[in-house]
């Protein structure tokens, strides 16, 4: 089978699929595999709504409707929050994505963990990667070369590995092409077109288990995340083909700072002077060195009558 077939099956199963699972799997806590930013930092759904209202403007956010896509079972970043939208909801893994009306539609993590095609530059061919059993263990193999994308590169280095991320394009287009208009914001790792197929020879995918990354992407099906970098361009281009402006991309540092400016300035004018988790939580949020530009930030807005 192709390696999106396999994620798929190791990640979505009805009943076997890691995200399927009835299970903790993000936080701190024993037992789980990841951290992001939403539990790591309170004041990141503080954060977030500051950055909405700024873009739509105060007299037009009370307006929108809040939609995170893929927030983890019981969880979401406004969850006890004082709303200054029109209201919040939340839509899981594996629930219908069905979307109208005025929105601020967001995501974490999420275009990260769909399913990826696996490729390798050889003899001068791409050929596909999939997976296959031996005996009783779970191998990598090269499969017949058919159906090849048309994206791939016509040359590339010997032995270069190329990991498309296809399904996440496919998840904005099945978000974009409904009829909404407002705000979109999507929180990811990422890289552009040109780095994912000239600055990154051994391909972008990894797994990460019990906050380890691995290498091993075979190993614990269904029992560990499978991740791979999505490329920012292919996300961009669907933004703009569905009637998206001011499309763009920022580092998590800039983003915030730039958008949530006032509520910043707010939280260190009231809390100087003094310890404060707030102030502690905004700094992992912003900084360089932590989550600032580990992280990257894609948003656009589509106007009324778009949609």
């Amino acid at each position: 089978m192709t390696f999106a077939t396999f994620m798929e099956l190791a990640l979505y199963h009805p009943e076997l699929g890691y995200y399927r699972r009835n299970r903790r799997r993000v936080g701190r806590a024993p037992g789980t595999d990841f951290y992001t930013a939403t539990n790591s930092a309170p004041a990141f759904g503080e954060l977030m709504a500051a950055a909405a209202t700024g873009l739509l403007g105060p007299d037009s956010a009370p307006r929108h409707t809040f939609v995170e896509i893929g927030a983890e079972p019981e969880t979401g970043i406004l969850k006890g929050k004082d709303l200054p939208f029109h209201s919040a909801r939340t839509i899981g893994i594996g629930q219908p994505t069905a979307l109208s009306g005025p929105l601020i539609v967001f995501s974490n993590e999420l275009f990260d963990a769909q399913p990826f095609r696996r490729f390798v530059h050889l003899a001068g061919r791409w050929h596909e990667r999939g997976v296959k059993l031996d005996g009783h263990n779970l191998v990598e193999t090269t499969l017949e070369a058919k159906d090849l994308p048309a994206e791939l590169p016509a040359a590339s280095a010997e032995g270069y590995v190329l990991d498309l991320p296809i399904a996440a394009r496919e998840l904005m287009r099945t978000i974009v092409s409904q009829p909404w208009h407002g705000l979109l914001i999507a929180c990811d790792y990422g890289k552009t077109w040109q780095e994912l197929t000239t600055g990154l020879p051994a391909g972008t995918a990894r797994a990460y288990h019990q906050h380890r990354q691995s290498n091993d992407l075979l190993a614990r099906p269904g029992e560990q995340d499978l991740t791979c970098h999505i490329c920012w361009d292919w996300l961009c281009d669907e933004l703009t083909r569905h009637g998206f402006e001011n499309v763009r991309v920022q580092s998590q540092e800039s983003f915030f700072i730039e958008h949530a400016g006032n509520y910043l300035r707010e939280v260190i004018t009231a809390e100087a002077g003094k310890f404060s988790a707030k102030k502690q939580s905004i700094t992992q949020l912003i900084h360089p060195t932590h989550l600032g530009q580990k992280f990257q930030v894609l948003h656009a807005r589509r106007p009324a009558g778009s949609g």
